[in-house]
């Protein structure tokens, strides 16, 4: 879990750069990719975790 919260502050560290200097355009991008894939990562073990579970 910490590695997904290190990747979302990361992310998010990017966006706000790449928005605000001039010129930084990639690092917008590659924020808002890095952030694509920490939410599909909490996706696919969120999903994963539901399939593992036993019907009651």
């Amino acid at each position: 879990m910490v590695f997904v919260l290190v990747l979302l502050i990361c992310a998010i560290t990017l966006i706000v750069i790449g928005a605000v200097v001039d010129g930084m355009l990639y690092l917008l991008s590659t924020g808002v990719l890095l952030l694509i894939a920490a939410v599909l990562y909490l996706l696919v073990r969120s999903v994963s975790r539901m399939r593992r579970r036993p019907a009651h």
